[in-house]
């Protein structure tokens, strides 16, 4: 049996999945969120780790185990938060910095206005946003007291959350990341597959404080007993978006995705080929059938779910987020009301981080379900955006869309996506399917599966969602959804 540890945004799940592809054992743990002056959003890795430990005994409990009975570990995390911690004590200097984070958009600004976004577009894939984690880093670097010095002389190492949890897990002794995450930090050369040392000298990042990159599925190590309960094989690491398209078996060109948690990602693979994006996508690592790295399309839709948890935990309108199913389907319509869901600005295909969340079409008539159905129909739309983007890019029609994540649990969602999009939404009996890959990049390494055809045998079996909306009524909802969309783009460029 393998565990896969899935650290998200808000929380940490972990599983434990046997060779049939079954979870034989659950753990679950939300951790705290900080958000020191708007726009800023922290994370405590120590908390993070803490509840990584606490939930893994918790899932191999669950499966009738213990962790050292376990054939290994796979991981899949958020992929830009950013943390930087002290080699000696293995303590954090600072809170981690989140992908959700927009300290840095005054700089990336500059960094636009100077005319650095072509170079780092050819050179990353990426474009210049606060999303991503070297502006992150180079802020820790100038804001904690004595870091840069500290992090030159080596004293200090860094990484994202992948990295964290492997020197955690290992007891301190292996700094790594593999191609999925590194691609993610705008440090890294998608031609070369290594950090790029004028990108480094770009933003400014010392060489010594980065992880040594490995193959997604291969040898990060094994765990400290003290540390970990038992010595285990860390075989399998890939960034959650490009894990749940692994799992989902999207392993080679023209296979996609969406994975609607806290923010939402639709990857399409391009396999061998880096494909250039012309429509705001942006051109990422990936992995092919044996972990070994591959390209894919991306479009990031930064709110989704968390649309939904600000409507429980923000303004209280919901207890919980299933409520919101049984809301939408309390409507004929929506009535004009449309929710831009752009907390901390506009991913894919519009990059506009000024954009800050819009409500639009309100009237007196206007109630809760009014607001419920607008999030989720928001993630439609989004989606909806990315696709076409992508379709553009790659001249390929998707012919249907598969899905993963929280809130593609939401029936009512899935089939107004279908709706929407005009093709087949397909969700597996496990949503999980970030978690699920993790395990089949570590279960490949170890031999669980012996080719990559015994670990898609084991996949799980899917549910349709067939459109069934008219081509005008589609089209009704997108026009208010395009005129939503101006009104907070308009509020990000006003200046008066």
């Amino acid at each position: 049996m393998i565990l896969a540890i899935d650290q998200g945004t808000t929380g940490t799940t972990c599983l434990v999945i046997d060779a049939d592809g079954r979870i034989r054992g659950r753990g679950y743990s939300e951790f705290t969120q900080y958000f020191p002056r708007p726009g800023w959003v922290e994370h405590d890795a120590g908390e993070i780790w803490r509840v990584t430990r606490g939930v893994a005994e918790k899932a191999a409990a669950d499966a009738g185990t213990t962790l050292d009975r376990l054939a290994g570990i796979g991981i899949t995390n958020q992929r830009e938060t950013v943390v930087l911690w002290d080699r000696a004590t293995g303590e954090p200097v600072h809170r981690a910095l989140v992908w959700q984070d927009g300290r840095t958009a005054d700089l990336c600004r500059r960094m636009k206005e100077e005319g650095a976004e072509p170079e780092v577009r050819e050179r990353t894939g990426l474009v210049i946003d606060p999303y991503f984690s070297a502006t992150k880093l180079a802020w820790l670097l100038d804001n904690v007291p004595d870091a840069r010095r500290r992090a030159e002389a080596g004293e200090l190492a860094a990484g994202t959350i992948d990295s964290w949890l492997v020197w955690k897990l290992t007891g301190g002794r292996l700094h790594l990341t593999d191609p999925t995450n590194a691609s993610r930090t705008l440090l890294y050369g998608l031609d070369s597959g290594e950090w790029d040392p004028s990108l480094l000298a770009r933003f400014g990042i010392p060489r010594a404080v980065l992880p040594e990159i490995r193959p997604s599925s291969g040898d990060f190590g094994i765990t400290d007993g003290a540390a970990f309960g038992g010595a285990i094989p860390v075989a399998g690491i890939a960034g959650d978006q490009q894990a749940a398209l692994f799992g989902h078996g999207c392993c080679t060109p023209g296979e996609g995705k969406n994975t609607y948690g806290t923010g939402a990602f639709l990857l399409l693979h391009t396999g061998e080929e880096r494909v250039a994006s012309r429509n705001g996508m942006l051109t990422t690592a990936a992995c092919g059938p044996r972990g070994e790295r591959a390209f894919a399309l991306e479009g990031s839709i930064f709110v989704a779910g968390a649309a939904v948890q600000w409507l429980r935990d923000g303004v209280g309108i919901i207890a919980q987020a299933d409520e919101t199913d049984a809301l939408a389907r309390s409507l004929e319509g929506n009535d004009g009301v449309y929710f831009v869901p752009a907390f901390t600005g506009l991913g894919a295909p519009h990059w506009e981080p000024g954009a800050r969340g819009t409500l639009v079409g309100l009237t007196r008539g206007t109630g809760r379900a009014h607001l419920a159905r607008a999030a989720l129909e928001a993630m439609a739309y989004a989606t909806r955006d990315v696709v076409e983007a992508m379709e553009a890019d790659s001249g390929v029609k998707m012919s249907a869309l598969r899905v993963d994540g929280g809130a593609s649990g939401n029936d009512w969602l899935m089939q107004f996506q279908a709706d929407v999009l005009g093709i087949p939404v397909r969700r597996p009996s496990m949503v999980e399917m970030t978690a699920f890959g993790a395990a089949g990049l570590a279960g490949l390494a170890l031999g669980v599966w012996k080719t990559p055809q015994d670990f898609q045998a084991a996949r799980p079996r899917t549910a349709e969602f067939a459109p069934a909306a008219e081509p005008s009524r589609r089209e009704e909802w997108v026009s208010g959804w395009r005129r939503a969309l101006g009104a907070a783009r308009s509020w990000a460029n006003y200046r008066g």
